[in-house]
């Protein structure tokens, strides 16, 4: 379906990326125009739009890029007020304070008068080295630390040059200080003053940033910019736009993925005061809806509750968990393809021997806020407002779903309350559904904007899941419980197949995401072999991704096989690293030290538990205390090491850890699960897809290994190994392994 031309291959980032998670097969060699011509087909596109350089005009120069030009990202009024809009969509993870501070630092702005604004689908808000709009993969900081840096010193570099011309001296004798430039006999210039002038001055192509230890804002813990907002109940989301006439579309989805209408009474429904409408509309994955449209939630809640459908459920698979787990088993007993392929002839001989059996359900993400768009359909395109992680995607979808040219289409990135990645699907599900509602109101007559609006029980039965995976390990050991042989079997869907990803991250049959997390960092014998079934769910990433079971696994795997061979977790661990993991050293031995794990005594009835995991190029370690009590694990203190090199805002990350912490612990307790019988999602909100409550969080320290490298990602890593770490504990003292999530004790 997609052409490919022999030019210049994927971004080094992405092709680092690829090739840091198949280490025994070729990385990615896609050009890089296949990529974009691929993305483009499926809403990737970058350049679709104009870029934001109004201002500068031809004096930008001309070879920089649209995402290095000042003028898309700073703003600063007559009064001094610097505004930095964002790249990112921040649905929790600090970064509209992060990126803001970055830019700051080099601006040499009063961070006191810096506020930060969402950006859209324009070009200049893709990511820098990615090429196309995305937050994910724990990559905003990690991709835009430099960006951002460099583009506070280039609005830096306009501003000193406007002072020198205004004063007419060397700029050379000039020095900025909080928001403003000072000059030769006590001048003084604030920036406000000179922002017109300055957007006049030609942009400069090269900039020299600041030694590290002349920083005054990075690195130094720093509430957020959102904090007050958010604590007071001010904070607008995208579930909160308003617009004049605006009516709230709901949808009546099939109880089974892919199903289709066969009858409709919807009498009922229209006589719902408040119903504007009720249309039929094509669903994800062709399936067949209905929606309700009204002048609120409530009257389009209340008339699709009076639908009555009948469904037609023939053709499509009704999944039915029970059922699925045996399929899998069934499976990993089969030749699969291979991602690893050591020799297994020591398994014979082997004086010890581990066997085990995994399983992980499909977990829902759900976010506080549900999923929401809301679409504006004019003479001359459309405008959407939502909490997207991929604009330029989801713009695409959009644009040709209204029959629109991209450039008619402008997406206005809203805060989201949560996300997890749900909020980056290759199909652009919620996105497509929005804009086919618009659609179909306005040809029935209905000239007003439309919110589409999902329940909590159409979030949590909408499908795109964690995939549900087994993992089947046999692992011999020597007498002295040295590894000599781990033969090990994955069975899960793929998350990329058929997504536009699927060219460049599955090889060889399988899916990169599926096996990231296994055998590093340990040099251990391993064969692992992977098998990627066809079911009729709809999977995507989840926080942390693959890691999320493979850090388990690994993990309680390292600690019994640590105690197979009659050693301290601790200690095993650190002889495997050896001097090839300084990282992974650094972060645990931190998480050690601070929790006094092999110094103090726990009280009775309590024990230790260690993880540590690498993803998205950081570290985490845990060190936790945990007991058993009335047959419930208890998890009550978490120590954590986390080596991220730089620390942007150390505040930030704290949260980080916490919430990921958290929500690692999520997937330990009872009821986290999604099943399905006879092909329907038997959970529907938080009565059912249990949650953590407030008496369940553990105290949490988080310390940060000191590091001056340029920050890696911190999005996701806090989660895989929390779980890992509160099983391992959990075993110290039931002497029983976990095997699967949530805990069966």
């Amino acid at each position: 379906m997609f052409k490919t031309t022999d030019v210049p291959e994927l971004p080094r980032a992405l092709q680092h990326l690829l090739a840091r998670q198949t280490p025994e097969t070729d990385a990615a060699t896609l050009p890089r125009r296949s990529f974009l011509k691929l993305a483009a087909g499926s809403g990737f596109a970058l350049g679709a739009f104009p870029a934001l350089a109004a201002g500068q005009g031809t004096t930008a120069a001309a070879t920089l890029k649209p995402t290095q030009q000042p003028s898309a990202f700073v703003e600063i009024a007559p009064d001094g007020l610097v505004t930095v809009t964002v790249n990112r969509l921040d649905f929790g993870q600090g970064v509209q304070t992060a990126l803001p501070l970055v830019l700051a630092e080099e601006l040499d702005a009063d961070w006191s008068r810096v506020r930060s604004r969402h950006g859209t689908n324009d070009p200049a808000y893709a990511d820098p080295l990615f090429g196309m709009h995305l937050t994910g993969g724990s990559n905003s900081i990690k991709h835009s630390y430099t960006q951002y840096r460099e583009l506070g010193a280039r609005t830096r570099a306009m501003l000193v040059a406007a002072a020198a011309k205004r004063w007419k001296v060397d700029a050379a004798q000039l020095r900025t200080r909080e928001g403003a430039v000072l000059g030769p006999g006590g001048r003084r210039a604030g920036y406000g003053e000179l922002a017109a002038e300055a957007m006049a001055v030609p942009v400069p192509a090269t900039v020299t940033l600041k030694d590290p230890k002349d920083f005054r804002l990075i690195g130094r813990p720093t509430t957020r910019l959102d904090a007050r907002d958010k604590s007071s109940g001010q904070q607008g989301y995208g579930i909160d736009v308003k617009l004049p006439g605006l009516l709230t579309a709901v949808i009546l989805r099939p109880p089974v993925f892919g199903a289709k209408l066969s009858s409709l009474d919807e009498a009922a429904a229209r006589a719902v005061p408040g119903v504007k409408a009720v249309l039929h509309v094509a669903l994800d994955r062709g399936a067949q809806g209905v929606a309700v449209l009204g002048t609120g939630y409530w009257p389009a809640h209340q008339g699709r509750a009076a639908l009555k459908p009948q469904w037609d459920l023939s053709g499509v698979e009704r999944v039915d968990s029970a059922r699925q787990l045996a399929d899998y088993r069934a499976l990993a007993a089969q030749p699969g393809r291979r991602h690893f392929d050591a020799d297994m002839a020591p398994l014979a001989g082997a004086a010890k021997q581990i066997e085990a059996e995994f399983h992980f359900p499909y977990l829902a993400h759900a976010p506080m806020e549900p999923l929401n768009c809301t679409v504006q359909l004019t003479k001359d395109g459309a405008t959407l407002w939502m909490g997207s992680q991929m604009p330029g995607l989801d713009g695409m979808a959009a644009a040709r779903t209204l029959g629109l040219q991209p450039a008619q289409v402008q997406v206005k990135v809203q805060m989201a309350g949560g996300g997890f990645g749900r909020r980056a699907i290759p199909t652009s599900d919620y996105v497509v559904e929005a804009c086919t509602i618009a659609r179909a109101a306005r040809d029935a007559g209905l000239d007003a904007p439309v919110r589409t609006l999902w329940s909590r029980e159409d979030d949590i039965r909408g499908g795109y899941y964690r995939p549900m995976h087994l993992h089947r390990a046999k692992i011999g050991l020597d007498a002295e419980g040295k590894v000599l042989a781990w033969d090990h079997v994955i069975v899960g869907q793929s998350i990329l197949a058929g997504s536009p990803f699927e060219p460049m991250m599955v090889k060889n049959g399988i899916d990169i995401t599926a096996v990231e997390g296994m055998r590093e960092p340990y040099a251990l014998p391993m064969r692992l072999t992977v098998h990627h079934p066809k079911v009729n769910v709809p999977v995507l990433w989840w926080r942390s991704v693959g890691s999320t079971h493979t850090a388990f696994v690994m993990e309680t795997l390292i600690d019994e096989v640590a105690r197979a061979a009659g050693q301290d977790p601790v200690a095993y661990r650190l002889a495997q690293f050896g001097s090839k993991h300084p990282r992974h050293r650094a972060a645990l031995e931190l998480a050690v030290a601070q929790s006094g794990y092999g110094r103090s005594s726990l009280p009775a009835g309590r024990a230790w538990g260690v993880a540590v995991h690498e993803s998205f190029e950081s570290v985490v370690a845990y060190v936790v205390e945990a007991s058993v009590t009335d047959g419930r694990p208890v998890l009550h203190r978490v120590i954590a090491g986390v080596h991220c090199n730089l620390a942007v805002n150390p505040r930030t990350i704290e949260a980080q850890v916490q919430g990921a912490a958290l929500m690692g612990l999520a997937t330990c307790l009872p009821g986290h699960a999604i099943t399905l019988k006879d092909g329907v999602v038997e959970q529907g909100n938080f009565g059912d897809y249990l949650l953590p409550r407030i008496t369940d969080m553990p105290a949490i320290a988080v310390h940060i290994v000191p590091s001056a490298d340029a920050p890696t990602g911190m999005g996701e890593p806090g989660l895989p190994p929390l779980a890992p770490a509160f099983a391992n504990a959990v075993a110290q003292l039931t002497g029983k392994p976990q095997r699967q999530l949530p805990f069966q004790v």
